[in-house]
């Protein structure tokens, strides 16, 4: 059975096959494909084709939303329209998106005491006897939360994985759904390791046979909102300066290449690792992070002089950098 309503399902059912074979689909490009679905429905529901009303109307900017969101929402409607034009079986334009704003958020510099404090607390959530979520939470934080900061990984891609990604023999975790399906591997160090092996042996008495490597009391997916509610909680239950779950990730970035003022040339092969583990599609997103570390930029751009604008080319306007 399907799962679109709309009288647009068949086409949007061969776009979702086609974007499966090209390994490109993932959950969140179904989900945009899901609403655009609805609003088909909702808001035209006798249209038995795609019409420049019908794209043009879901491309404009809600009130509630951000450019950058708005921009996001639309991209997978974007590849659906192309895919159509290209089969000859749409005769309309793609709309234009807003233009993407520059981001101006500058994540946390952790300091090493703010670290502590919140990996301690981490490991004395309490719970409540006789709540099963609870215990999980309690089980699940201070390693979910570890795994972030040691790995640089997606939120969004830690809750994704499951038990047939993350290899406890090998420490090899294989990143498949996430953005863009740009897929990657990440290797854990040993004391992450032994910590994501004693949770899942846990884990396994509480929820057998579960799907999910970090899964809820239903053994489904936990959600985004889990893991930043349960990082704010925690986080501001003893530091008082501003941060989120995402910080972690930024850290991971920021910490290693400040390793690497002083090696020379051999900066480039290290960011070249960095941007493949961090999942990122080009150089141009991980190059991002040398606008947030003080003086780094200076210091290559001193050491390889001309040569510096190619190793790191300017950022693309339109380049995703989370």
């Amino acid at each position: 059975m399907t799962k679109f309503i709309s009288n647009l399902a068949p086409l949007m059912e061969q776009f979702e096959k086609y974007r499966q074979a090209s390994q490109k689909l993932n959950n969140n490009s179904r989900a945009k494909m899901r609403a655009f679905d609805h609003y088909c429905q909702e808001h035209f529901p006798e249209a038995d084709h795609l019409t420049q009303e019908m794209a043009d109307n879901y491309f404009i900017k809600k009130p509630s939303e951000t450019i950058n969101s708005c921009r996001e929402r639309c991209s997978i409607i974007s590849e659906f329209i192309k895919y159509l034009q290209n089969r000859n079986m749409t005769e309309i334009n793609v709309p234009e998106r807003p233009k993407k704003q520059r981001r101006t958020y500058v994540p946390h510099a952790f300091t090493h005491a703010e670290l502590t404090d919140f990996f301690i607390a981490c490991d004395n959530v309490s719970y409540k006897s006789g709540r099963m979520d609870l215990k999980i939470r309690c089980i699940t934080a201070p390693v979910i939360f570890r795994l972030v900061y040691s790995t640089g990984i997606r939120n969004v891609e830690a809750l994704s994985l499951k038990r047939d990604n993350v290899n406890l023999t090998s420490g090899a975790i294989s990143i498949v759904d996430t953005k863009g399906y740009n897929e990657h591997y990440v290797v854990m160090h040993d004391s992450i390791l032994e910590l994501m092996q004693a949770y899942d042996q846990k884990m396994e008495q509480f929820l057998p046979n579960r799907e999910y490597f970090f899964s809820s009391k239903n053994k489904h997916r936990f959600n985004s909102s889990w893991l930043t509610d349960n990082f704010r909680i925690i986080w501001d239950s003893v530091n008082s300066s501003p941060a989120t779950a995402y910080d972690l990730r930024h850290n991971y970035a920021i910490v290693n290449i400040n390793k690497w003022t002083d090696e020379g040339f051999g900066f480039y092969d290290k960011i070249a690792y960095l941007s493949k583990s961090m999942g990122h599609v080009t150089l141009e997103s991980t190059k991002y992070y040398y606008s947030i570390v003080p003086n780094l930029s200076s210091i290559i751009e001193k050491q390889s002089n001309d040569s510096f604008d190619w190793i790191v080319p300017e950022v693309d306007a339109d380049e995703k950098i989370n």
